[in-house]
């Protein structure tokens, strides 16, 4: 697909959108937002450039500069070319969040290359499919996970390098990880195929890195999150995440400057982690507190000690937070940004962490995005000061919504359900390889725009606010009727004793699907049949009876996909497994 004419198709609309941002943010909104034709290197060339001292990475306590973010970004970019690696070559990362993970991916773009990114907790299998379908050259990953590697079958693959979490770091912190990881890790040699990461970067030379780049080339290559299908490769441009950080500034934080910091606990390997996180950020040359793993109570200290401006999670992220007071301490009076994607955000503990946060002293409140990696992440966010129970915010500047048919380009109503589509800069070239899959969702319009087919279902207000039902291929059927899981899932979630719930259907010879909830209850709650009865009477007073669960069954916890959304197909397996 030409991306070039994506981009002249956006460009050359005349100003008729629909701009209910306006109505929340004032008249002096401009009428477009200007986005950058540089590369996502070029950004970061411009933030060093300007803000060269400031802090471009807060890794374990570990300071690195703009200026030492370049250098490393020129240097590894230099090694990989030193390997044979060139423009429109891809190479896969397979990181957490190091500060390996940052540097290689701005020296995969500054030479042209493109960035295919995936989990660094892949199974063997997955890496090796991974690397196949995208005829990578070279794989990065944790040294701790080596072992992943080594007997993966991938003829294009000529280059492994592994990464360190000690790499940027002291004496001691490396003495104790390599005490502590050196079983796991055991003895990496290096040859002409694998190198570890302090012998990749000494490769580096003073020959310029920099190839022809254009910013309508593809950047990245990043994966559906799977819990419809198989995952499939997503061909995203510099232009898309330079507009995504674009609107986020505008929509999202308006004010962020280079003197505020975002705390990036979301992996690189998802558009919401690489997108917000990282590039937002280093497109306004702030910190970027960067955070490996998460765990509730370490990552709860790291909010408490480094008070940051800006914080982007999913809702099992806020959830667990909750648990135990273990934010009690936390002062949130420099907080100007907190957000929440990826799943759907059950009201109940919206409710409950806007409490902590207005009790802990913030000016600000949880507010909710939608989006796909389809259109990097979000699209559309709730306003600063407004929110609609059950929306998901207004679209982001110059990003088109509309309600159609499910399966066919008809708009509807406001207030009638059907297939959300989008409109705007951050749309997807494409799916890797797959044209057929491709012209499914990317479709033209009578108005002769190319829209995005979410595959979601839900419907618009006419405040232009946006109302996410479900996936379309998650609506059960029940005795005839159509079942809406998430409007389940809300009910039972504002039960005052439930924590998280999943829904789905259980085939049944008499209902085609009977529905059953998997529920984790909050802390000191008790799991028996009072329980049960409780909640089925609350859902009564809430949904209609053929919507009812048929079973309940209390869960410790729920099984999560790797961006960490309700893996409810793991559940559907469960139950199918069991006929």
């Amino acid at each position: 697909m030409n991306l070039g004419g994506l981009i002249l198709n956006f460009k050359n609309q005349n100003n008729d959108f629909v701009r209910p941002w306006i109505k929340y943010y004032g008249e002096n909104t401009p009428d477009r937002l200007e986005y950058s034709e540089k590369t996502m290197f070029e950004i970061l060339q411009d933030s060093k450039q300007e803000f060269g001292e400031n802090i471009a990475i807060d890794f374990m306590n570990k300071k690195i500069s703009y200026n030492k973010l370049y250098n490393e970004v020129i240097k590894c970019g230099s090694a990989l070319k030193k390997i044979g690696i060139v423009k429109g070559d891809r190479v896969t990362l397979c990181l957490p969040n190091i500060p390996q993970s940052i540097i290689t991916f701005y020296a995969v773009n500054a030479i042209g290359a493109v960035a295919n990114m995936i989990h660094p907790l892949s199974a063997p299998s997955e890496i090796e499919h991974f690397v196949n379908v995208s005829s990578s050259k070279c794989i990065f990953i944790l040294d701790a996970f080596f072992e992943n590697i080594k007997n993966i079958n991938c003829p294009t693959l000529t280059n492994i390098v592994t990464a360190s979490p000690i790499d940027y770091l002291g004496i001691i912190p490396k003495v104790v990880y390599k005490l502590k990881m050196n079983k796991k890790i055991g003895n990496i040699r290096n040859n002409n195929k694998i190198k570890k990461w302090t012998n990749f970067i000494l490769l580096a030379d003073s020959v310029d890195i920099v190839d022809t780049v254009k910013y309508s080339d593809i950047a990245a290559i990043l994966y559906s999150g799977g819990t419809t299908g198989a995952p499939k490769g997503i061909l995203l441009s510099n232009f898309n995440f330079n507009a995504l950080a674009a609107q986020t500034i505008a929509h999202g934080g308006p004010d962020i400057d280079s003197n505020d910091s975002m705390l990036a606990v979301l992996p690189m390997f998802h558009g919401f982690g690489l997108g917000v996180c990282i590039h937002t950020a280093i497109f306004k040359a702030a910190r970027i507190i960067l955070v490996p793993r998460f765990n509730a109570k370490s990552f709860a200290k790291i909010i408490i000690k480094k008070k940051p401006a800006f914080i982007a999670g999913v809702p099992t992220l806020y959830e667990a937070l909750l648990r135990n007071n273990i934010l009690d301490k936390a002062n949130f009076n420099k907080l100007k940004g907190i957000f929440s994607g990826g799943d759907s955000l059950p009201n109940d503990l919206k409710v409950r962490f806007d409490e902590l946060l207005v009790r802990n002293g913030s000016k600000v409140l949880l507010r909710e995005g939608f989006g796909l990696t389809e259109c990097v992440t979000a699209s559309a966010l709730t306003p600063i000061k407004e929110h609609k129970k059950g929306s998901v915010g207004i679209p982001y500047p110059d990003v088109l919504y509309k309600i159609v048919e499910v399966g066919g380009i008809n708009q509807l109503p406001y207030g009638v359900d059907g297939e959300i589509c989008i409109f705007g800069p951050t749309n997807m070239i494409g799916y890797l390889d797959d044209k057929e899959e491709t012209d499914k969702v990317l479709k033209i319009h009578e108005d002769g725009r190319l829209w995005l087919h979410t595959g979601d279902f839900g419907n618009m207000d006419s405040d232009g606010f946006i109302y996410f039902k479900l996936r379309i291929k998650r609506m059960l059927k029940c005795s005839g009727y159509s079942v809406y899981p998430t409007q389940i899932e809300e009910a039972i979630n504002s039960h005052e004793a439930v924590a998280l719930c999943c829904v789905i259907g259980v085939p049944d010879k008499y209902q085609i699907q009977k529905i059953k909830a998997f529920i984790v209850l909050k802390e000191n709650k008790n799991a028996d049949e009072e329980m049960k009865e409780s909640i089925l009477k609350h859902c009564k007073n809430h949904i209609a009876k053929w919507s009812m669960p048929k079973d309940i069954e209390f869960r410790e916890s729920l099984p999560l996909t790797k961006v960490g959304k309700i893996a409810f197909s793991t559940l559907e397996k469960e139950e199918l497994d069991k006929i």
